[in-house]
């Protein structure tokens, strides 16, 4: 009878080989997730991208209705209370092709024109506003996150000086639309926003995408100067104390409390400030006009300039300015013509009286570097705040949408002085003016870009006083909308612990194993090994003879080692 051999060499060896195949087949496992770690991408500032969740915010401004769509990290919240931004769109890439994209446009290229205030009792005008801007939101956000997705659509000072009825009835015809497609909406999420809470949202977009909340106390926020059409937003932060208080706000973001003072103020916009200059036109110059068309010779256009213009804001202007100056109610003719009368020096004068909201079209150049202080405008009950005194201890402002879409024209860098800004508006001008260049194919935007380059640096320089403050002018890409979806749409990030499954699902979604070489080969070695190993003979139990005949197995021992 040949009884089972005790444990040799050969067999201890194939016991080792087995142990070696499992590590390796470990190792390659262990290659395999490091690879679906760098194939699921990292997001802004080295973070892991484990997935992504977006945010869409349609601005309804007085000029235009655009629409933003921001890409975020929920896998890690970064600071401790902060969302990572991956992507924002509109991007270049996205909107050189698009037929919503504006060739004049430096931010917000996804733009529909008129502002919805025009479409008081018109849905379909509304409607054909909306529906372009949120179809192509939906086709750059992923159809699987459509319903995970929030819209909200913010209207400004368009709106927000419309009575409250007409803008119920615009809001109401806005969630009509928005709601007929697959975005997460709610009611609130269609508003008008206050004032201030513009204001605060730039302040927001600007300093997170500038790293000011990164957690360090010592850092300074940057304050920001935003010219829309109708109205001017001003931030900054302030110390204890400082600044009226109504305008102050206590903002806490990453954990460190802000103070600051937050301004809106709705008669500085480029738009309304040129309809002041017409009104100061057209109440100083000798009356001319053919019928029931009053021509207004303009400073700042060129001569070629001839149009028909209609003065959105002349009337309420032009009351409180006959009321404070105690003139009789004049029938005075609504149809206004333009008339191009190219000046640089009084163009610069009524530029400077407007900024100011001055009512004389000849103003005293003041001194800003002495003796600076806040401009005030009794006709509106509007005065700029003196920020030389409550800025104190910020050095730096940033000027941002219209600021920076007139002065990107310049080919200056971010950070030319107002000298520089002056000389070359001038020069640009002077050489529009004679034919000798062109900045735009637009004729209107052409016309009136003398007025807002002047209309800009007076603001700047005379307006607010802030000649000796440090001016960055930009970046581009930086508008309240990014604020607005970090605050509006927080709830998401901050119960991101709550989808950690949805999470998962949406790396495993997108991670792109077979486009990764080395992930390609780490399978195919991990499928060899475990075909490899399933071809391994185990010891198997022998078996010993028993009296009554019958097999009873008995098994090789093998010794226990320590490894």
């Amino acid at each position: 009878m040949e009884f089972p051999k005790s444990p040799s060499k050969d067999k201890r060896f194939v016991n080792r080989k087995w142990i070696l195949r499992i590590l390796a087949a470990i190792l390659v496992t262990l290659l395999l997730l490091l690879g679906f770690h760098l194939e699921s991408g990292y997001g802004r500032n080295g973070h892991f991208n484990a997935a992504s969740y977006y945010t869409v915010v349609v601005d309804c401004g007085s000029t235009g209705t655009r629409v933003n769509v921001y890409e975020w990290n929920i896998g890690v919240i970064s600071n401790g209370s902060l969302p990572i931004l991956l992507n924002s769109y509109p991007d270049n890439s996205s909107t050189t092709k698009n037929s919503l994209w504006k060739s004049s446009c430096q931010y917000h290229c996804m733009q529909t024109e008129p502002g919805l205030d025009k479409f008081v009792n018109d849905s379909s005008g509304v409607r054909n506003s909306l529906e372009p801007l949120i179809a192509w939101a939906e086709n750059v956000i992923p159809r699987e996150m459509h319903r995970e997705t929030p819209v909200f659509v913010l209207a400004t000072a368009g709106l927000r000086r419309l009575p409250g009825s007409d803008a119920v009835r615009v809001l109401e015809d806005v969630e009509v639309v928005v709601k007929g497609h697959s975005f997460m909406c709610r009611k609130s999420w269609i508003r008008v926003l206050s004032g201030r809470e513009e204001a605060y949202y730039g302040w927001v977009a600007l300093n997170y995408k500038m790293g000011r909340f990164d957690g360090y106390q010592g850092d300074r926020t940057f304050g920001i100067l935003d010219l829309g059409g109708s109205s001017l937003q001003i931030v900054v932060e302030v110390d204890n104390g400082a600044g009226d208080d109504s305008h102050v706000m206590t903002s806490r973001i990453s954990s460190i409390e802000h103070n600051i003072v937050a301004y809106s103020l709705p008669a500085f916009g480029l738009n309304e400030a040129f309809d002041r200059t017409v009104l100061m036109l057209r109440n100083s110059q000798i009356a001319e006009g053919i019928g029931s068309v009053s021509i207004i010779r303009h400073p700042c256009l060129m001569s070629t300039f001839a149009q028909n213009y209609t003065c959105n804001s002349c009337s309420a202007f032009d009351a409180t300015y006959q009321k404070n100056h105690s003139q009789p109610n004049e029938t005075k003719p609504r149809s206004l013509r333009l008339i191009g009368d190219p000046d640089w020096e009084q163009c610069k004068e009524i530029a400077i009286a407007s900024s100011m909201n001055s009512s004389n079209t000849k103003v005293p150049h003041p001194n800003a570097g002495k003796d600076c202080e806040a401009s005030s405008f009794s006709h509106i009950g509007i005065s700029l705040p003196n920020l030389t005194a409550i800025a104190h201890p910020i050095k730096r402002f940033h000027a941002l949408s219209g600021f920076f879409f007139v002065y990107n024209k310049l080919n200056l860098s971010p950070r030319a002085n107002l000298t520089m800004v002056w000389d070359s508006g001038k020069q640009i001008c002077s050489n529009l003016w004679a034919g000798l260049s062109s900045i735009s194919d637009n004729s209107n935007y052409m016309g009136q870009f003398c007025f807002q380059v002047a209309y800009m640096a007076s603001l700047i320089d005379y307006g607010m006083c802030l000649g000796d403050v440090e001016m960055v002018f930009g970046p581009g890409d930086v508008s309240w909308t990014l604020g607005a979806a970090m605050v509006e749409g927080k709830f998401l990030w901050l119960n991101s612990t709550n989808r950690k499954p949805e999470t998962i699902i949406s790396t495993l979604r997108n991670v792109k194993v077979l486009s990764s070489p080395t992930l390609l080969f780490a399978v195919l070695v991990f499928v060899l090994l475990i075909v490899n190993c399933s071809q391994i003979k185990l010891p198997m139990p022998s078996r010993r003879a028993s009296a009554s005949g019958l097999s009873l197995p008995t098994y090789t021992h093998i010794r226990r080692r320590s490894f």
